[in-house]
């Protein structure tokens, strides 16, 4: 692994995906112990993206105190619930139906309303929250993180409402939910995971300075992004 600072953004590259996946899955362990030694609890978002459905059919494996967990979600997209692109279908298929995190500590964001509906019903259960324990994300190729796209709004400002109703995503379905930038920095550690080649050019603009969403994620203790060593050549 190599370690480059740049600002509040650390990339950490790794010669192969199978690498990097195991260094989330140390992350995730990591991060877990903590919180639960330290508050009783861990808090943690996920996303998707491809990277993410091979890590989370490993988690399963790890050793932790499940009833501790709470699962939250970055985005979700508004279709019908047998739909298998939903985020929540692809972790709950491949991690939380071999373990025993309590079902109502699995905060899905509902998929089957309008995205108004389901941002509006989501967000009080983020209002008893004050910070996530671990967020991971995926980067999108045109530089977008969850659901917040060049060209949106992404709910940056201090004051941002935490859930945001999408209706013109440039990317199908239409109609999405996300946590808002200023929500999702709300975080004692936010995690991307960057893999595969499709990336390369928003690696590139992001590090280059460019205004893409990804940078509006701001944590105070800043940004991990794990990356295939490739894409930075």
């Amino acid at each position: 692994m190599d370690n480059t600072a740049s600002g509040e953004c650390r990339w950490l590259s790794f010669p192969d995906r199978a690498a990097l996946e195991e260094a989330a899955l140390g992350i995730i362990l990591d991060s877990a112990a903590a919180s639960i030694r330290e508050r009783g609890c861990f808090r943690i978002v996920l996303s998707g993206g491809e990277v993410f459905h091979s890590l989370y059919a490993r988690i399963p494996g790890i050793s932790t105190d499940w009833s501790a967990w709470h699962i939250y979600f970055a985005y979700e997209y508004c279709m019908p619930p047998t739909k298998p692109e939903l985020n929540f279908r692809l972790a709950q298929e491949a991690w939380f139906d071999r373990v025993s995190i309590p079902a109502e500590q699995i905060y899905a964001i509902p998929d089957d309303v309008r995205a108004d509906k389901a941002a509006a019903a989501y967000a009080p259960l983020l209002a008893e929250v004050d910070l996530f324990d671990l967020t991971l994300l995926d980067l999108g190729e045109d530089g977008h993180v969850a659901s917040l796209f060049p060209g949106n709004s992404w709910g940056a400002e201090p004051h941002s409402p935490d859930v945001l109703s999408i209706f013109n995503s440039p990317r199908r379905p239409p109609q999405r939910v996300s946590l808002s930038a200023s929500r999702l920095s709300r975080s004692r550690h936010v995690a991307f995971l960057v893999s595969g080649e499709s990336k390369r050019r928003a690696v590139a603009a992001w590090r280059s300075g460019e205004d893409v969403p990804a940078r509006a994620i701001m944590p105070e203790a800043g940004v991990d992004v794990l990356v295939e060593a490739a894409l930075l050549e």
